[in-house]
C-alpha cells in the first residue's frame, strides 16, 4: 500500500478503499464475497473523470465549441490514455486477480488496467473529497492534453485509412468480435482486417472507440 500511495502521491485515511480499487471481480468472487471488486468505484470514478475533463475543455479555452469539446474529452479519458496512466504507476503488480484472470494475462489487460485508474480516482473522492481527485486527474492525465487536431488519440481510423490508401485496391473493414459486461458498463471488442486479413484488434467503452483502439494497434503494426 505504501508504495503505491507513494506512487499516486496521496495516503488514504481508509486504506480499506484503496485495496477495493484494486480488487478485480475474479479475485472477489474466488473468495465468496469476503471481498469488494473496484467495479462500483469504476462507475463512479468514470463520473468524477468525465466531469473534470469537462471543467478543464471548458476553462481551458473559452471558444471551443460544444461539439468538439465532447469529441476531446472522449479521446482523453478513453481507454489507452487510463492504460498509459496505470503503466507509468505500475499498477498491474498491485491488483489482486483470481486465478483464472491470473494465468490468462489480466495483470497486463488494457482495460483491467484503465478501469482500476477510474477507480482510484473514486476511492480518493470517498477518502477526502473531489480536490484529490482533481489533482491526481490533472497530474497524471490531462497533464500534457493538448485541444487541438494533434491530439495522439486523434482518429486512429483516418490514419490508418490514409496510410493504407497509398496503394490501390486496399480495403478496410471493421467487425464487432465481442461484449461484454453490464449494461451500464459494456466493453466491446473489434477487429480490423486489409484486404480480409486480420491488421489489429481492440476494445473500448464504446464501439467507436473500441474501432479506433483497433485501428491504433493496426497502426502500430503497420509502421514497426
Amino acid at each position: 500500500m505504501e508504495e503505491l500511495e507513494e506512487k499516486i502521491g496521496y495516503g488514504f485515511k481508509n486504506r480499506e478503499l484503496l485495496r477495493t480499487a484494486l480488487t478485480h471481480s475474479s479475485y472477489a468472487n474466488e473468495r465468496h464475497g469476503d471481498s469488494q471488486s473496484y467495479e462500483r468505484l469504476e462507475f463512479l470514478g468514470d463520473s468524477i473523470l468525465g466531469l473534470v475533463t469537462a471543467e478543464f475543455l471548458y476553462a481551458h479555452e473559452p471558444r471551443l465549441p460544444e461539439g468538439r469539446m465532447t469529441k476531446l474529452r472522449a479521446e482523453l479519458v478513453c481507454e489507452s490514455s487510463l492504460h498509459r496512466v496505470a503503466l507509468k504507476l505500475e499498477l498491474g503488480k498491485f491488483m489482486r486477480l483470481g486465478r483464472g484472470e491470473e494465468h490468462t494475462g489480466g495483470r497486463q489487460r488494457p482495460s483491467i488496467l484503465a478501469d482500476m485508474v477510474e477507480a482510484i480516482i473514486a476511492a480518493m473522492y470517498l477518502d477526502s473529497g473531489m480536490e484529490q481527485s482533481r489533482r491526481f486527474i490533472l497530474d497524471n492525465i490531462l497533464k500534457d492534453a493538448r485541444v487541438d487536431d494533434s491530439h495522439p488519440n486523434a482518429d486512429y481510423k483516418t490514419r490508418l485509412q490514409e496510410l493504407v490508401q497509398r496503394k490501390s485496391d486496399q480495403h478496410i473493414s471493421y467487425a464487432m468480435t465481442g461484449e461484454s459486461g453490464p449494461d451500464h458498463n459494456k466493453t466491446f471488442s473489434f477487429s480490423v482486417s486489409i484486404n480480409g486479413v486480420l491488421a489489429g484488434e481492440g476494445s473500448g467503452r464504446t464501439k467507436k472507440e473500441a474501432e479506433q483502439m483497433a485501428a491504433m494497434k493496426a497502426l502500430e503494426a503497420l509502421t514497426k
